[in-house]
């Protein structure tokens, strides 16, 4: 990894700030740590390249503001949102305003480790870009017409009930095409998927 790179993680709590500075200094990662969006931002011109891991509720500035203030700025950064709060539409939000990916604590560190790794790929890689689109519309493809419905559902933030009842059929059987969305567009998770379905032009960035 680059010596130059490093990871800015923002939260407002010193806790969960020295947990992950623990956490990715272990992993042999280079850490500055702030306590709120707004220091970062003004810190922001004479940073070094990396990416970002911030808290989506805090005072003043919040991750979502920060993440639509770094997506349409000069400088942009990779972001990876964290939240205490499981929120589906939150989740697609973010996503959808470019976040890399979208955490919910506790989450798994190695998970953490791995996006944060793809954050540097991204940022010293551009070229795969196209290849990547391609294969996420080869991936929709292989769903059938229900299983597209009930992705275009998940990644709209709406809940298993929601979509039984647009369909008309019952939220067990989302289950099963859910399951087969996750399988089929190889995704591990929501937030994923959802970046495979702006990928593959499914959902308007």
């Amino acid at each position: 990894m680059p010596q130059n790179f490093r990871v800015y993680v923002i939260d407002d709590d010193p806790a969960m700030r020295d947990s992950l500075d623990f956490l990715l200094g272990s992993a042999g990662l280079s850490v500055r740590l702030f306590d709120s969006a707004v220091v970062f931002l003004n810190e922001l011109p004479n940073l070094e390249a990396g990416c970002v891991v911030t808290d989506v509720r805090m005072p003043g500035i919040d991750g979502m503001e920060l993440l639509r203030r770094l997506t349409s700025g000069a400088r942009k950064l990779p972001v990876i949102i964290m939240t205490g709060h499981g929120d589906v539409p939150l989740a697609v939000e973010a996503m959808k305003l470019g976040a890399l990916d979208f955490l919910e604590k506790p989450f798994e560190d190695d998970r953490l480790i791995g996006m944060i790794e793809t954050a540097l790929t991204h940022s010293e890689d551009g070229s795969k870009s196209e290849e990547l689109s391609t294969d996420m519309t080869a991936r929709v493809n292989s769903l059938t017409q229900r299983e597209r419905q009930v992705m275009q559902g998940l990644v709209a933030g709406q809940s298993n009930k929601a979509i039984a009842r647009e369909y008309d059929i019952s939220p067990r059987t989302v289950e099963v095409y859910r399951a087969n969305v996750m399988t089929k567009m190889q995704a591990n998770n929501l937030s994923e998927l959802v970046r495979f379905a702006i990928r593959a032009g499914m959902v308007a960035d």
